[in-house]
């Protein structure tokens, strides 16, 4: 009898690895869903179908990128940690997904535990920007404006959590201006907002406020980076207009739930640094302003621990709270 049982159990544990094996090999059979957790046509959205038609033609099966804008991103997130882990539901985000940890308090999920780090595409640095009707082109100008407007500044982001407000937020407890947050779902209806006018400050990714800037619609005031970037050499750095060590930018990831088998984790990284690494994608990422990391599960798993405790520091400092 305890041989038998010995058997069925090595009979179940080498079907279950050959499953896993295969499922790998096999991988995919059927569509994939990318979740973006914004509207369509910001930064996010652009690159996740970017790399979703070349993983398309990869893998000869569509990859449905699916929006699902919200709460900082904690809707989408919430639907993913849900989602089966067998690689069929991928999550493309920014770095809100480690702020929210310390930013909300109450979280149906845990963002770093729920979820299996796949590729660390791209990081973007932030360009603080202003409508054309402000009477500022430098952080010197702005600050001394926004301290004698009566009303205060109306500071626009892409929603409360993100990366934006929370810079934002940072900039308002450096620099003590009174800024009113205007939060919007994401780049595209935030950008409407700024050119009409209708809010006039804003920490902006700079892929969304490139074309707007160079076609002379908003003003960039100053680069959250180190250095200047090539994109817009002529604007300088905040360590260049007097806020030393003022950085900060968003940087775009693929995951998938923590319970998606190792070796599909594996393949989904390496198909997907595959497509990042051609020629023409390294290209477009750049010109859109951005750094192309294309890390590993592992090399991606210690920058979001690095994030995390970066960005609870920087939630305590500011202040900011979600409920």
């Amino acid at each position: 009898m305890r041989l038998h049982q010995l058997g069925a159990s090595a009979f179940f544990a080498v079907a279950a690895t050959l499953t896993t094996v295969c499922s790998a090999a096999g991988f995919p059979d059927k569509p994939v869903t990318m979740v973006v957790p914004y509207p369509p046509g910001g930064a996010t959205d652009v690159i996740a179908r970017m790399v979703s038609d070349k993983l398309s033609a990869k893998w000869d099966q569509t990859v449905i990128v699916t929006n699902r804008p919200g709460a900082g991103t904690v809707i989408a997130a919430e639907s993913v940690a849900r989602s089966a882990g067998d690689g069929y539901t991928l999550y493309m985000t920014t770095a809100a997904h480690t702020i929210s940890k310390s930013l909300y308090k109450k979280l149906s999920y845990d963002p770093v535990k729920d979820f299996a780090p796949i590729d660390l595409v791209s990081t973007i640095p932030l360009v603080l920007v202003a409508t054309q009707a402000l009477p500022v082109k430098t952080l010197d100008e702005l600050i001394k404006y926004g301290k004698a407007a009566k009303d205060g500044l109306t500071l626009a982001s892409t929603g409360n959590g993100t990366p934006q407000h929370l810079t934002g937020e940072l900039f308002k407890a450096k620099t003590h201006l009174d800024l009113i947050h205007v939060p919007y779902k994401g780049d595209a209806p935030m950008l409407t907002d700024l050119l009409g006018g209708q809010v006039q400050i804003a920490f902006v990714t700079l892929s969304a406020a490139l074309p707007h800037i160079t076609a002379g619609k908003l003003k960039a005031i100053a680069l959250a980076h180190p250095n200047r970037v090539k994109a817009i050499e002529n604007v300088p750095t905040f360590s260049e207009s007097g806020m030393p060590g003022f950085n900060a930018a968003t940087w775009f990831g693929i995951f998938a739930p923590a319970s998606i088998p190792k070796d599909v984790q594996q393949k989904i990284y390496q198909d997907i640094h595959d497509v990042v690494a051609e020629p023409e994608m390294t290209r477009k990422l750049v010109e859109m302003g951005g750094e192309v990391n294309n890390s590993s599960p592992a090399e991606f798993q210690s920058f979001i621990d690095e994030e995390a405790a970066k960005w609870a520091e920087a939630v305590s400092l500011s202040g900011a709270q979600v409920n």
